[in-house]
This record gives C-alpha cells, structure tokens and sequence, in this order.
C-alpha cells in the first residue's frame, strides 16, 4: 500500500476496555476522512486472556491489517513483554509508567512515551482511565486536533452523566498536554482525506446487505464469531420491519427461517461451522421443497468447538456437502465487507430465481474486522428479483402443481394461503403436486424426473453469475489463487513482491457454486507458476478446485494457526517457491504469540 500507512496496536487483558478506544479511533480516523482496517486477535476468555487490536490507517484502502505496528499502547506488563520486540526505528510505545516497566531490550531508534498516571489522572483509582489518557497521548503524537478526541469522548460517555464525561475528556486532555511537554511528536502529521467516511464490521455489511435485499424475517442462536449479525439485526429491527428471534438452538433456527421463507418472507440466519452442523438437514429439507433461504457460515477454527474465536477457512468440505442427497445450491465466499454487502442482494435474488437454499461463507476475518467504507458506494435500493413467487388468488377452476416439471426447472411458487394454490409441501419425495412417493408405490421413472428437474435449474447459470477475473497482468511470473477472505492479503503482497522485481497477478474467486470451471481453467492453464493460498492444513480449496477442473496447480501456501496471514508471510512464501522450495506452511507471527 502506497502513500500514508500507519499502525496503532493497543494490548491487554480481556476486561481491560479495549473495544473503547478502539472504537473512538476508529472513528476519529474514518471521519478525517482516512481509510482504515482494525483487526483483533484475542482468546476465548472473559477475563485476563490477552489481545491485541490492530488499527491501520491510510489515505488509499486498506484491506489487511499490515506487518508493522508504529504506536504500542500495552496497557499491561504482559503486552509489553511480547510485544516490544516488534517495535522498530521510530516507532512509539505508549504507556503508564507508574507500573509497567520497559524491557532489557529495546531496538534502537524506539521512542518510549512513559506517562505518569497518577500525576495525569490526578490520583484516580478507575485503572480505566490509562485508556482515555493513551488517548490522549495518540492523538497528540499524531498532530490530530483535540477537539476531535474530545466531541468523541462525550458523545460516547454522555449516556453515564455529565461527571463522567467530564473526568474522561479532562484526563484525556491531561495527557494530551503531558505528550506535549514531554514527548517528540511524530515527523508527518496524519493526513485529512477528502471526505468522511464510515466504519463497519463484516458482519453489520452482511446483515445491512441482507435488510436492503429485503429480509423480513431473521432469526439466530449466538455463536461467535456470527453473533454480531444477529446484534445489528436486533438493533434496528423495528426500524427497518424485520422480525427478529433469538431461538433456542440451531436446528429450531434453521427450521423456522425455512417457515418463513415458506410462507413467502425473505429470510436468513447465521451461524459458525459447529452450529452449521445442527442446521444441515433442515438445510435438505429446503432443497426438497424447494424453499428459497440464505445460511450464512461464519468459519472460526474447528473442529467441534476448535477456537471459537480464531480464523480459518476450513468449512469448505461442510458446505458442499451440507445434508444427504445429490441437489442445487449456491455457495459463495465474499472477499472482504463490501463485497459482502453487495453480494446480499444478489443471492437472495438467485435463490428465488432457483428456488433454493444459498449459503454464504464468510470467515472470523471478515465478520469480525472493522474497515472503513466509503457510504457513497452502498447501494441501499438494489433491484429486487422474487423470481416466480404467486402472491394473489386463482381465478376458479384454476388447477395448480407447485413442483410442475417445466424445461428450466423452475415452477411456479404460491405462498400458502392464497385461493386455487392449495398444495403439499414435504420433506419426502413427491410428485409435481407435492404427493408423496411411498416406498411401495414409487414409480421410477417419477424420482428420477424430479432429481433431473431439479438440476435443471442450473443449466446456464455460469451465464447469469460474473466469472472470476484475473487482476494483473497475464504475463505474471506467478499467478497466485485464493478464494474469499485471502483476497485483501494477496493484494497487498502482489504490490510489495511487484516492488521486488517479481511480478505476480491474482485469481480471486468467489463462487464456489456454481463453480466456472471452463473460466478458471483457460485462465490458469496459461499461467506460468500457480499457487494457491488457503487457511487451512489439507488445501480444501485446491482439493475442490481440482475436482472441477483436473488441473495440477504447482504448489501451495497454507496457514492454519488461527490467525490470518500477513503480507510479508505471502512475500515471503512466494520468494521460497521460486527458489525451489514446495509446499510453505506459515508459523505463527510474533505478533499474534
């Protein structure tokens, strides 16, 4: 990433309210019109589990937490013993002096910020307060006006009374002043972007791009890292006219969006891969009735409950092969939070076009992350397709088949109720007018007429959906191919190994199903050198992608620690297969121990 490029890492404790000042610069960034991504790496634990939250900064986009961290804030011992190795030439650390002590070592050029809190907080006792002095401090050392730390401050704080928000903003401004006198601001002040622009997690663009398509009706069980679907949907429910349940478990919850989107209601639900597991013969059972719903996938590592709150892409396989039988579905992996806003209105319109259940695979990297957004860029009145929905009464006499074998595939769909559309929906196999087919009495000839119905529904459907595209040139000396989340590392790598003298280009992709196997095979069989970049142990991806085409790609680079890969990881694997090396698994980065 060219131009401005900055990092802000604050470490601590869980419960050491972090998610605070993370938040108010978030913001403080986005509004000064910079671009931004805020990554956080933390451990399933309430308390005393450590974490570490990445804000990058830059005045082009931003879409991977970087290499490098520029300002530390280690708000206890802990964080400062793992982290301080990191710290290079220029670089600030900023922390309380009165009780967190600096390593032995320490790089040269490293610019320590000690405050004295008890002297700056004027012998407050809330332990809290080093986080709004820290503020204070980073806004000084990056040449940003007060005032933006301070309209931030209150209008966080002002729900809790006016005495707290005036301890904040003065402790703030304390060590606003203290950073003044006593520390050397940094040679470049941060840059103003043209305009403001807001923040984001994935998750709010999921369930955002799911409220402009339509949806009606959501319901969840929280399981991270999917929960903050359901949150944003809670919150502006009544706003928006979405019914909104919290269910009891996953099953309920995939059987009740089926209901919904029976009766005609645009729906959807989110979870992760274990919660997955539970929804997958309702899942069948959407396919068999041919009920348009959207399942949304957050990955984190498993199996079973693996790390709830680590990153992988490792549910792959459980999509494809989501319940028993042989039917359609969509399945797509978006690359990054606007892709995943935009692709929302785009699946719910297919799944009712075909009549089938869609699922999205996002990962902890995605729904979790916070990046800026440009609002003038979201389309919040998309074109809304329902497909052949009926939503009025027959004329009398009318006789209607809800599963009529037509040449697309494709039958007429009543919502349940209407006058002259009377007809059976079941999860057995049936004939076009929804009649079971018992054991006894099957004919053969009618359950193989409506398997094939039923794919026919994606015959051209390569047609309808965008083929991936190469990014680069065609002539690259390396193509490199990922899928959903890997997209935005990958980016950024290409640029660093382009100013290394090696040229590489990227294969992106998207959908899964369909899978455009005749697009990516012309593309990759003129490649020079391909390498495919996945989180996980055993290649899912490749494994699947070979299945499709039966092309042998040259190696691989894998990750699967839980953590995303970073830029210089890529770079670095790309350099070790060019000179020789096969397979590259990443360690685990220093930052993330």
């Amino acid at each position: 990433m060219g131009g401005y490029d900055f990092a802000v890492a604050i470490g601590g404790a869980a419960g050491q309210g972090m998610a605070v000042p993370g938040s108010i610069l978030s913001k403080i960034f986005v509004r000064r019109g910079l671009h931004l991504y805020n990554y956080t790496a933390y451990q399933s634990i309430i308390r005393g589990g450590h974490i570490l939250m990445t804000i990058r900064i830059g005045d082009q986009q931003v879409l991977t937490h970087g290499d490098k961290i520029d300002i530390l804030v280690p708000l206890n011992q802990d964080t400062m013993d793992r982290h301080m190795h990191l710290m290079g030439p220029g670089s600030r650390v900023i922390y309380n002096g009165d009780s967190i002590k600096v390593p032995d070592e320490v790089a040269d050029g490293v610019v320590l910020c000690p405050f004295p809190f008890k002297e700056v907080s004027s012998g407050s006792r809330n332990k809290l307060v080093q986080n709004t002095i820290a503020l204070g401090v980073i806004m000084q050392q990056l040449g940003i006006e007060f005032d933006s730390l301070s309209d931030m401050l209150v209008a966080k704080f002002t729900r809790k009374g006016q005495e707290v928000v005036d301890q904040n903003v003065g402790v703030a401004r304390a060590g606003y002043e203290y950073a003044a006198e006593n520390f050397p601001a940094l040679p470049n002040p941060t840059p103003t972007g043209p305009k403001a622009l807001a923040v984001w997690t994935g998750n709010d663009a999921l369930a955002m791009g799911g409220a402009t398509a339509g949806v009606k009706f959501y319901c969840a069980y929280p399981m991270s890292p999917a929960t903050g679907v359901l949150h944003w949907m809670a919150r502006y429910a009544r706003q928006l006219g979405i019914m909104v349940r919290q269910v009891e478990d996953e099953i309920a919850v995939a059987n009740m969006a089926i209901g919904a989107g029976f009766a005609g209601c645009r729906t959807m639900c989110a979870t992760s891969g274990g919660g997955f597991a539970l929804m997958t013969e309702a899942i069948g059972a959407a396919a068999q009735m041919e009920i348009p719903v959207v399942f949304i996938n957050v990955q984190r590592a498993g199996p079973s409950t693996g790390v709830p709150t680590k990153t992988e892409q490792g549910d792959l396989w459980q999509m494809l092969g989501a319940s028993a039988g042989d039917f359609p579905r969509l399945i797509c992996g978006p690359l990054h939070a606007e892709d995943a806003f935009n692709t929302m209105p785009e699946l719910f319109n297919l799944v009712d076009r075909y009549q089938c259940p869609g699922i999205v695979v996002s990962d902890l990297l995605i729904s979790e992350g916070t990046s800026s957004v440009d609002p003038d860029r979201i389309d919040l009145q998309p074109t809304i397709d329902r497909g052949e929905l009926i939503m009025e009464d027959a004329e009398n006499g009318h006789e209607y088949k809800r599963y009529k074998i037509t040449e697309s595939g494709t039958s007429p769909r009543a919502v349940p109720g209407l006058l002259g559309y009377n007809h059976i929906a079941s999860t057995d196999e049936h004939d076009e007018d929804g009649v079971l087919l018992s054991d006894e009495f099957t004919n053969p000839h009618k359950r193989r007429a409506m398997v094939e119905k039923r794919a026919r529904k994606f015959d051209g459907i390569e047609d309808v959906i965008a083929a991936p595209a190469l990014e680069g040139p065609a002539d690259a000396e390396v193509t490199i191919v990922g899928w959903g989340s890997t997209y935005g590392v990958v980016h950024e790598a290409i640029e660093q190994l382009k100013a290394d003298g090696v040229v590489c280009n990227h294969l992106p992709i998207k959908w899964i199903v369909p899978f455009h196997g005749e697009a990516v095979s012309a593309i990759l069989s003129r490649a020079k050198k391909t390498i495919v970049i996945e989180n996980t142990h055993s290649g899912q991806f490749y494994r699947f992608m070979r299945s499709e085409i039966a092309l042998t790609v040259d190696t691989h680079i894998r990750k699967y620690d839980g953590e995303p890969f970073m830029p210089y990881q890529v770079v670095a694997g790309v350099k070790e297969i060019l000179a020789g090396k096969t397979d590259i698994y990443i360690p685990t980065h220093p930052i993330m121990v």
